[in-house]
């Protein structure tokens, strides 16, 4: 090697090609560590935060509900009328008596069907009241006949088995039968002629001891059905035209002695004539206008057919009661008479076989066959017993049932009277009126169509009763407002409504614990508005208030995510920390809470991805 390619390393040139190589490698080291934080930092999630602080809070519950009347009606007409005319809007206010619609006056066919209806009616009401009282007098007699062969046996058993010579008792026996034949015989008589009275309705005859109340009920009877026939016919009269000058007693008798109705004026005419054909005569004998009403007779045909029916109903309640004693009298005296009959017959049978052993010395059977005669005959006479017996009550039940049905189609005959009555009413109207004031809220038919029976021809709200709306709240929110706290009404754009809470009642929705919250409504509001109330719940000053958002809940309870920085040579950064809270009171936007925080803290608000306790972030910048 040649002196001039040969490089003499010296001692202070190694010591600074040492220093340089030192210096490259600290910039090198320190360029890589300022990248690597920054590629670090744009990794961790960017969030936004805000202080803590203290201070007073409202706390306060939103929603939103629609408007409704208290109270409003259903404008109604029964029948089928065709709507000329609608006076009013959706919307307009109308007065009490504003007239609503005007309606056609055409004839009512409902109210021809009604009339045709009621003849129906009434003429099978009348039919059901032709029933005849049952008669057991077969059954009656096959019994009398059978107990008279009872009787008959056992008499022939006990002459058998008595002495076949006459004695003492015997005779004894035989003066008795005949007395008590006399005395049963007096009580026969009587028996069948109070039967008779009965049956004829005249109780002269009658024995006293046995018609109990019956002469009583039978005069009330009378005494109603005299009182109703009067009624009804000074109610036809005015009806056909009476004049109503005449008193109230002699229309009823010119009705009923038509032949003493004669009229002392030149033209001989009978009063029956001149109400029959509305008409009266002048002293020449010619025909005048009809006559005219005198005011202090005046009688109201719907008082006249008001007291006819109700005398009317109470002659057949009469009749009803004076019917059901006098039939039960007379199947009582029906029932002692076959007793009497028997023992009269028992009594002859006796004196008969007495007075036959006088002379034939008794029958030839023995008292062992008597005594199976007479079971034999027992039989028979409680078969027939029982028989009758099953008649009854089948028999008493079917009249039950028929009672019924006579009550039902007297009730369908006063139904449909009041009905005619609210039809001929109803087919003088023309026009349909407003019952009170209030708004208009729905309109439900046109002009031209036909009412239905009972469908509302408009629904109108009654303004006097105010409106109310509905809010359905959580229940641990209801909790913290009271009756009669005011709500702001937020879309109140003209300032006068104002809503008022009246009631916190249960959801009754299955499963739901929610609460209700009912608000009187007033000022310019009506059916159908939907407004947005703010319910405030209390005030109060805290010590800590946070972002609403920034509050949140797991199975542990509430916490928010604090940020706490830590020093480091590059600078400080940031961890985000869990911090368990307690919400005390929140409004829309804040919460107040309690717990490991105090106001000045920094409360992460947002975000730009998840952040989990002991994370490391990075401060958005401002």
């Amino acid at each position: 090697m040649s002196e001039k390619n040969t490089e003499i390393y010296t001692p202070n040139r190694k010591r600074e090609i040492i220093k340089n190589v030192l210096i490259v490698f600290l910039i090198i080291m320190l360029i890589l560590t300022f990248c690597s934080n920054t590629i670090m930092n744009k990794s961790l999630a960017e969030i936004t935060t805000e202080t803590a602080t203290s201070g007073k809070l409202t706390e306060r519950i939103r929603g939103s509900g629609l408007v409704e009347s208290n109270q409003s009606y259903d404008v109604k007409i029964d029948g089928n009328k065709i709507i000329d005319t609608i006076m009013i809007k959706t919307g307009q206010e109308v007065k009490k008596d504003d007239v609503l619609f005007t309606i056609g006056t055409e004839e009512s066919k409902e109210l021809e069907e009604a009339e045709t209806a009621l003849n129906t009616l009434e003429l099978e009401y009348q039919k059901a009241l032709l029933v005849a009282p049952e008669d057991y007098s077969a059954e009656n007699q096959a019994i009398s006949n059978a107990r008279d062969d009872l009787n008959t046996a056992i008499a022939k058993r006990n002459n058998a088995a008595a002495n076949s010579g006459t004695s003492q008792q015997a005779l004894y026996n035989y003066n008795t039968n005949k007395n008590e034949l006399a005395r049963k015989t007096k009580i026969l008589d009587k028996l069948q002629s109070t039967i008779i009275a009965i049956d004829s309705d005249s109780y002269s005859g009658a024995a006293v001891e046995y018609t109990g109340n019956l002469v009583f009920l039978y005069n009330e009877y009378t005494t109603a059905e005299s009182d109703y026939n009067s009624a009804y016919q000074l109610y036809t009269a005015m009806l056909t035209g009476m004049p109503s000058d005449l008193p109230t007693d002699e229309i009823t008798e010119n009705n009923e002695n038509p032949e003493n109705n004669e009229n002392n004026n030149d033209n001989d005419i009978s009063d029956n004539a001149r109400v029959s054909e509305n008409e009266e005569t002048d002293n020449n004998g010619s025909f005048s206008e009809p006559a005219q009403y005198n005011a202090s007779y005046d009688y109201d045909i719907e008082e006249l057919k008001a007291d006819m029916e109700y005398k009317e109903e109470v002659r057949n309640n009469a009749l009803n009661e004076y019917n059901n004693t006098k039939y039960s009298i007379r199947n009582n005296l029906m029932n002692q008479l076959y007793s009497v009959e028997s023992e009269i017959d028992n009594l002859n049978v006796q004196i008969t076989n007495y007075e036959s052993s006088q002379t034939t010395g008794g029958d030839s059977m023995s008292v062992e066959d008597y005594d199976e005669q007479i079971r034999q005959k027992q039989q028979a006479l409680e078969t027939l017993i029982a028989e009758l017996n099953k008649s009854k009550s089948e028999n008493d039940l079917a009249n039950k049932t028929n009672m019924l049905e006579i009550e039902a189609k007297k009730k369908e005959v006063d139904k449909m009277k009041e009905k005619i009555e609210k039809l001929k009413a109803e087919s003088e109207i023309t026009e349909i009126k407003s019952k009170y004031n209030g708004i208009v809220s729905a309109i439900n038919i046109k002009v031209g169509e036909e009412t239905v029976p009972d469908m509302p021809l408009a629904v109108i709200d009654i303004a006097d009763e105010g409106y109310t709306v509905e809010l359905t709240v959580d229940a641990e929110k209801a909790k913290k407002i009271k009756k009669g706290i005011e709500a702001d009404v937020v879309n109140n754009w003209n300032g006068d409504i104002t809503a008022i809470l009246t009631d916190i009642k249960n959801d009754t929705k299955a499963g739901s614990k929610n609460r209700i919250l009912k608000f009187s409504v007033t000022g310019d509001v009506s059916t159908g508005t939907m407004i947005d109330l703010s319910i405030p719940c209390g005030s109060g000053t805290y010590d800590t208030i946070v972002p609403k958002s920034a509050v949140y809940k797991d199975s542990k309870g509430s916490f928010v995510l604090v940020v706490n920085s830590k020093s480091s040579p590059l600078g400080n950064r940031y961890f985000a920390d869990r911090v368990d809270v307690e919400v005390l009171a929140s409004d829309e936007v804040s919460s107040a809470v309690q717990g490991g925080i105090t106001s000045g803290n920094y409360i992460i608000t947002t975000a730009s991805k998840p952040v989990s306790p002991k994370d490391q972030v990075r401060m958005k910048d401002n």
